[in-house]
């Protein structure tokens, strides 16, 4: 059997970014799949860009802070 790569108090731990990952990424597909307005250009580009960057870079933080709780803990 397989160990899981955090444990359930890290996972609790990280939840207060795991919640806005969530959010960005329901807002990404909605933006995606029913954009109210046609998607045309720079100024779809910019507001893709607004959303995934953020999204990365909050996923890789929360990934490091994970790594880093999962160390302290041992």
């Amino acid at each position: 059997m397989t160990t899981p790569v955090f444990d359930k108090e890290t996972w609790l731990d990280i939840s207060v970014n795991v919640v806005p990952l969530a959010i960005i990424a329901f807002f990404v597909a909605l933006f995606a799949f029913a954009s109210p307005w046609a998607v045309a250009g720079l100024p779809s580009v910019v507001g893709f860009a607004l959303l995934v960057v953020p999204f990365l870079g909050l996923a890789v933080l929360t990934y490091y802070a994970a790594a880093l709780i999962e160390s302290a803990e041992e």
